[in-house]
């Protein structure tokens, strides 16, 4: 009886794992949470705050969450209490609004520093606790490249004592203790950010570049293979998608999707389709399968899912243009207009568990970021909501 009694109480504790969510994409940078436990069914509303307009997600580190806005022509930094949504600190420097007005990148969390990247390129390092500054860099300025259409969008990726990022056609790294650029490269960046993986004992970086898909030594910057994908308005925005030796790139504007054979170092085309076309929501990969949004913004979008081996649909379910990361079995799919839509991650067929109208109006852009049982949205305006999936 003391062994069922003891059983009883330990299964709740067990069954639930939570989790931080500290950088672009997810504390794996691949739009997955470790976390289970959840419940979509009992999905309620905790606290709602105003950040100004833009497009930043969210990072998540030891209850504290970091996010960006922008107020009557100054980028704001935030600092909130990621249960409470109070603010803690703030941080706030010059920076125009532009053309689909706001900061695009997303607060990465590394030890006692947190490193934001604004929409005209300037790389700022806070101390995570206290917000004091400790340097800046104009990217552009560093570099010679010249900013995009709609404002630089890379967030920071950390590798080994370096930023890496998306500027330059090639990708450039920076020392994130000085700031200083430790390797760079020429030419026109695009909207995704870097993707760290490893190839044959080596630490490499997919960068999705105007040109096209860079492959280059993380470490030096050394570029390893290439492979040429234009599109119009030169948008490249969704992450590429590492499977092992093989590299998932996907467009809009009526692109396609193609994956990528790398396993002789070289890039080689196994298949391409026109089923899932990412303007710029990345995919996510569970177990032979890719699930992502195909369409375009304020357009008709689908949520789908399609063969990694050949590019074939299993299904689709449509939600209008959205984004979505995955965690305890489940999608996580935001609609543009606010429904955040719960999927189980099954490639036979698709069955919607829940949704949850969050109460954003359009646009919900922005991928949800998911922490210690609570997912957080927001749309353009500037309002993110918390909503517990935990009880």
């Amino acid at each position: 009886m003391r062994k069922w009694i003891l059983c009883l109480v330990l299964f709740p504790i067990l069954s639930v794992v939570a989790d931080d969510w500290y950088t672009w994409r997810g504390p794996n940078g691949n739009g997955i949470s470790q976390e289970t436990g959840l419940n979509p069914a009992g999905a309620s509303k905790v606290w709602e705050t105003e950040l100004g307009v833009g497009y930043s997600s969210v990072s998540v580190k030891d209850g504290r969450l970091y996010t960006m806005g922008n107020k009557d022509g100054q980028d704001i930094v935030y600092c909130l209490d990621a249960n409470t949504g109070k603010e803690i600190w703030t941080k706030s420097y010059a920076c125009k609004p532009g053309q689909y007005k706001g900061p695009r990148a997303t607060p990465v969390v590394d030890g006692e520093n947190v490193y934001t990247v604004s929409r005209d390129g300037v790389l700022i390092c806070f101390n995570a606790e206290s917000g004091e500054k400790k340097w800046e860099t104009d990217l552009l300025d560093a570099t010679g490249n010249k900013n995009i259409r709609w404002g630089i969008s890379t967030s920071a990726v950390i590798y080994d004592g370096l930023i890496l990022l998306n500027i330059g056609d090639s990708g450039t790294a920076v020392d994130k203790v000085t700031g200083k650029v430790k390797w760079k490269s020429s030419g026109a960046q695009s909207y995704a950010s870097p993707v760290l993986f490893e190839h044959n004992g080596k630490t490499l970086a997919a960068i999705f570049s105007t040109p096209g898909l860079q492959i280059v030594d993380a470490g030096t910057g050394k570029q390893i293979a290439d492979y040429t994908w234009e599109t119009k308005y030169d948008i490249n925005g969704a992450d590429p998608l590492v499977i092992g030796d093989k590299i998932f790139i996907s467009s809009g504007y009526d692109r396609e999707c193609a994956m990528l054979d790398f396993s002789s170092g070289k890039l080689k085309k196994l298949w391409n389709s026109d089923i899932m076309k990412n303007q710029f929501s990345s995919s996510i990969y569970v177990d032979g399968y890719i699930y992502g949004v195909d369409g375009q913004t304020k357009k008709k979008g689908f949520l789908r899912c399609i063969d990694a081996k050949d590019g074939s649909e299993q299904w689709n379910m449509r939600i209008g243009f959205g984004s979505l990361i995955a965690a305890d079995g489940k999608l996580m799919a935001l609609g543009e207009k606010g429904t955040l839509h719960f999927v189980e991650i099954n490639p036979k067929e698709c069955n919607e568990i829940s949704s949850f109208e969050t109460g954003l109006s359009q646009l919900c852009w922005t991928p949800p970021a998911l922490a210690n049982g609570i997912v957080y949205c927001r749309n353009d305006k500037g309002t993110l909501v918390a909503i517990d999936v935990s009880k």
